[in-house]
């Protein structure tokens, strides 16, 4: 019987993409939204971690080309399949949350998301927004930015901020 030599890369390489999917998805994804120098020395030092996982005693050009292969080909699949089925969508990819609907803040929605009050006053001044009640709808999008949509029916204005998380500065509301 003639067996495939990479098959266990393959598998170990499958093995890997989904844990690091759920992990991600359980410590949260929004946190890549903007890396900062500790989000990439976690990246490098998780994708040398799972290097080993991966490709096993197998160090050569070949093995680490099927693990690479094996990745990019898992990606592809899970992003059709995510765009097809509505619940494998639901359960890989986060959902907009709404911050602000007109001018009245989720403070549910906020704590949960751990945004302080002064980060999201920084997204509505970076947008020349002074009040709450001046908001329309604020959201935290899937990409980790906060759009808001201010003024009335006649002029509404659409804004876009890019969240820079801070564990430092959080303050209850």
């Amino acid at each position: 019987m003639i067996q495939f030599p990479y098959l266990d890369i393959i598998l170990r390489s499958v093995a890997v993409y989904f844990f690091m999917t759920i992990a991600l998805r359980v410590f949260g994804k929004k946190e890549l939204s903007q890396l900062n120098t500790a989000d990439i020395i976690l990246i490098l030092l998780i994708s040398n971690s799972v290097q080993n996982a991966m490709v096993g005693p197998d160090t050569s050009l070949w093995g680490g080309l099927v693990a690479a292969l094996v990745l990019f080909i898992i990606n592809f699949i899970i992003k059709k399949l995510t765009h097809k089925y509505k619940i494998i969508g639901d359960l890989l990819l986060d959902k907009p949350q709404v911050l602000i609907h007109n001018g009245k803040l989720d403070f549910n929605a906020l704590s949960k998301l751990d945004i302080s009050n002064d980060e999201l006053k920084e997204a509505m001044r970076e947008h020349g927004i002074e009040h709450f009640s001046d908001v329309k709808l604020a959201m935290l999008e899937i990409d980790g930015t906060i759009s808001i949509i201010s003024g009335d029916k006649q002029k509404l204005k659409q804004t876009h901020y890019k969240r820079k998380h801070n564990h430092k500065n959080l303050q209850k509301f």
